[in-house]
């Protein structure tokens, strides 16, 4: 049964994360490429990618209720405190072009010399990953049941888990190119700054992005009841 199983949510889950590993590493990317071009290959793992995807969203509507554990009610908090700012570095990291963004080498060295740190890049390298995997935890700590666990832990892993994978494959195909990016962004948000290796990019990061982030928080918060069928404001 492809949903209505937990084992079918967490086989979902696993192709999800493992075919995003999988198909951008370098030993199973180059070979494809070589022998697809590389249009075609983007072109097949964006459809593994919405596949999988929308096969894991399925399989978690269809997923049984199983608690496991049973958050106290102030964790309802959680997601309202976390995710003005996940939107924030969600918004701000795909609307700002980076070596780490996807298609972020060829944009960056299509635009010539830059700021390695520009923008929201200047407070970390990985801006939207970080804002998922917030999305992730809030989610995590305010519901105790198994399938939530395990979709919000497979976008957890997989967000987490990109940032270190990016990193290898830049540093793999740029060589010291890569070198200045590295040395002036930090994959923790804030350590670049705080060791004195960039400063905060202010007028990089503007006022619209935050405010295009919290107009983004604002209809998900609103529009919630009929997404997950949840409200969100605690009573």
């Amino acid at each position: 049964m492809l949903t209505g199983t937990l084992d079918s949510l967490i086989a979902a889950t696993a192709l999800f994360v493992a075919g995003h590993f999988l198909l951008s590493s370098h030993p199973l990317r180059r070979p494809l490429v070589n022998a697809l071009g590389e249009q075609v290959f983007l072109g097949g793992y964006a459809v593994v990618a919405l596949a999988a995807f929308v096969w894991m969203l399925a399989a978690y509507g269809a997923a049984p209720y199983l608690a496991v554990w049973s958050p106290p009610p102030v964790s309802r908090w959680v997601p309202l405190a976390l995710m003005p700012l996940a939107c924030i570095l969600v918004v701000s990291g795909l609307t700002t072009r980076s070596l780490t963004a996807v298609g972020g080498v060829q944009a960056v060295v299509a635009g010539g010399p830059g700021s390695a740190a520009p923008g929201i890049v200047s407070i970390t390298r990985h801006p939207a990953l970080w804002g998922f995997a917030l999305w992730a935890v809030s989610h995590l700590a305010v519901r105790g049941d198994a399938a939530n666990m395990v979709l919000m832990g497979g976008i957890l892993a997989l967000s987490l888990g990109g940032m270190v994978h990016i990193d290898q494959r830049r540093e793999a195909a740029l060589g010291s190119d890569w070198g200045p990016t590295k040395m002036t962004t930090g994959l923790i948000p804030f350590a670049a700054i705080l060791s004195g290796r960039t400063s905060l990019d202010w007028k990089g990061i503007g006022w619209q992005r935050p405010l295009a982030g919290l107009a983004v928080f604002a209809i998900l918060l609103f529009a919630h009841p009929w997404i997950a069928g949840v409200a969100v404001m605690p009573h």
